[in-house]
């Protein structure tokens, strides 16, 4: 039964150790016959928490940009110790950190054109620090975007009735 269960929740997608011994816990399957069922497919490559996380982190950082930090969150959730996390972790250094971050911040600008750049900017930084992005990486990259783009610079003097001299 231990194995049908596994095998079945293996079919979907891939889990990691604790997720199957939860899931087995919930079923009711006597906690030997989880161990046991667990450790053969250990032993046989069905379940492989390293190859979890790094696919995991792979998939996660490209498709939804998460930092290192919301990554690390996951897979502890997930059950992935400490030490398979990091190496996992690792292959997401500063830049990769920093290009996804510009990737967001440039995606999700266009639609903020009708607010002031100081609610655009905390709605940015708020968006990045969702994702697990440090304060000081998020204003840094929001910041450089909106200089890049011009946004929240008045382009037409004229709309405003004066320019910067009558000031």
């Amino acid at each position: 039964m231990a194995r049908a269960i596994c095998l079945r929740a293996l079919t979907g997608a891939a889990r990691t150790r604790r997720q199957l011994a939860d899931l087995l816990e919930r079923r009711g399957v006597p906690e030997e016959a989880a161990t046991a069922v667990l450790d053969r497919f250990g032993d046989v490559g069905l379940i492989d928490d390293a190859a979890f996380a790094r696919a995991w982190v792979s998939s996660r950082q490209a498709g939804r940009g998460l930092a290192r930090r919301a990554l690390r969150a996951e897979l502890r959730a997930k059950g992935v110790d400490g030490e398979d996390a990091e190496q996992a972790l690792a292959q997401v250094d500063e830049e990769d950190e920093r290009a996804a971050a510009r990737h967001l911040v440039e995606r999700r600008l266009p639609a903020l054109r009708r607010v002031d750049r100081v609610t655009a900017t905390r709605r940015l930084v708020g968006m990045l620090a969702r994702k697990g992005y440090n304060g000081g990486l998020a204003a840094g990259v929001v910041r450089e975007v909106m200089d890049e783009t011009g946004f929240g610079t008045d382009t037409d003097e004229d709309s405003a009735g004066w320019d910067d001299a009558d000031l």
